[in-house]
């Protein structure tokens, strides 16, 4: 495969600026409204689109039972496994390292319910809907959605912040990872929605990305003749019936086309992959989104490497986070700053913190940066401990973050760094390919071809 210019082409400019633009045009999703617990509601997010929270507004998250290396971690649907007790030693699940070896900073390790609250049940509390309870060993009530005990996050602090976990990370090597969960999207059967970088998209039930056109008018497709050997209208049965934002049309007598926002929906018949966007590179076309995520800090640049559109700073260095998962029988985050950085530097400086400075060094923020939104931001970091500082910190340094995880670059060590705009040599830094413990380059998209006919179809997750 030929190294790709770093150039940007037309055609991934015009997927940056208008990509989802139709669709998209309002901010928040439609959700299937359902019976909830007293004290449960339903907030909106930048990210994962609407969420059950708590009284409080705190987002409520599910710990799925996960096939770990050598094991398996996290509950089983109506029972938890989330205990007060702190743990003090690896469970050799997940990693090459045998078990009960012990645990970095056990003086402030939390136990898993100190991390995780419970979202307890009153003892005459009763089922609703979808939401049941179960018993806790210590005799406490639970509640539970789909039979999954329900837990709020400690690193939420105010309504809407999804800090505890996602639903857009690749969970295959990562570890028993808590996920954020909400009503069901207000889409016709057909379709469903899922969460990525770009924002809440929208797909066939079966993955198949779904695209719009802007040569079409409201509730009418101009898509015929040459037009339909690339593209399937997504067409509506007998029987569907208006939707909140969806709608059909007649397309032909007889025949029924679905429309999202007024906008006729079809689907790629060149997609090569599930959830694709080889149909965006098609100008003209768009794939759907019930929104969007939010933007990048200014001055950050989207650039083309061998997985991937990926992010840069504002000098066109790649842009990578950091992924931690502890292997207690737990499984703690331990991606974030006040988490135990003993991870983070084993795989990044040998366990010294300075030469993991000089290794990943943070993007540094400018000092007042906003971004009008949650999701980016920026933090004061002391470089010597890693952990969250205060602009009167001696050292502290003012830095970008992601879900308010810091990010980095890459600068190697022993000359072996990022140079050139398109490298990304820091990806997959780490155990498990950076997804366990370890560094990846922050894709925005990791399937995409360009004017040139250069291709990058290496998978990024």
């Amino acid at each position: 495969m030929r190294i790709l210019r770093n150039v940007l082409s037309v055609s991934v400019m015009t997927f940056i600026a208008v990509g989802g633009a139709h669709a998209a045009s309002r901010t928040g999703e439609d959700y299937i409204r359902a019976p909830m617990p007293p004290g449960v509601q339903v907030v909106p997010t930048e990210l994962e689109g609407p969420v059950f929270a708590d009284a409080q507004g705190h987002t409520l998250y599910k710990w799925p039972k996960r096939g770990l290396r050598n094991g398996d971690a996290g509950d089983v649907q109506g029972k938890t496994l989330c205990e007060d007790k702190i743990q003090q030693v690896n469970s050799g699940l997940m990693s090459p390292y045998p078990g009960g070896l012990e645990l970095p900073e056990l003086e402030t390790r939390k136990s898993c319910t100190a991390m995780w609250p419970p979202l307890y049940a009153a003892a005459d509390s009763k089922p609703v809907g979808e939401w049941t309870i179960i018993d806790r060993p210590d005799g406490r009530k639970q509640w539970a959605y789909e039979a999954w005990p329900i837990y709020s996050s400690i690193l939420d602090k105010k309504p809407g912040d999804t800090l505890g976990g996602t639903t857009m990370s690749s969970i295959s090597e990562v570890g028993a990872v808590r996920e954020p969960i909400g009503p069901d999207a207000n889409v016709p059967s057909q379709f469903r929605v899922s969460t990525n970088m770009r924002g809440r998209q929208v797909e066939l039930r079966d993955g198949w990305s779904v695209y719009t056109y802007d040569g079409d008018n409201r509730n009418k497709s101009n898509c015929a003749g040459a037009c339909l050997d690339g593209w399937q209208p997504v067409l509506a049965p007998d029987y569907a019936r208006p939707l909140g934002e969806w709608t059909t049309f007649e397309r032909s007598p007889g025949v029924r086309q679905w429309a999202f926002r007024a906008m006729p929906i079809y689907r790629y018949v060149n997609d090569r992959k599930v959830g694709g966007l080889d149909g965006s590179d098609i100008p003209r076309w768009h794939n759907v989104y019930t929104q969007m995520a939010p933007d990048l800090p200014q001055g950050f640049t989207m650039k083309k490497t061998l997985v991937g559109l990926v992010i840069g700073d504002s000098q066109q260095r790649t842009i990578y986070k950091y992924n931690c998962n502890d292997d207690a029988l737990d499984q703690l985050s331990c991606d974030y700053p006040e988490a135990p950085q003993a991870y983070r530097y084993a795989v990044c400086g040998g366990g010294d913190p300075e030469l993991c400075v000089k290794v990943f060094p943070y993007v540094i923020a400018p000092v007042g940066a906003k971004t009008g939104n949650t999701v980016w931001g920026t933090m004061y970091i002391d470089p010597k401990t890693g952990k969250r500082a205060t602009a009167k910190t001696p050292g502290a340094l003012n830095v970008w973050t992601f879900r308010e995880r810091p990010v980095y670059t890459f600068a190697g060590n022993r000359g072996y760094g990022d140079t050139k705009p398109t490298d990304i040599n820091g990806h997959g830094w780490g155990e498990f390919n950076g997804s366990r413990n370890g560094f990846q380059a922050m894709v925005y998209r990791d399937i995409y071809s360009n004017r040139d006919g250069e291709e990058s179809n290496r998978s990024a997750q």
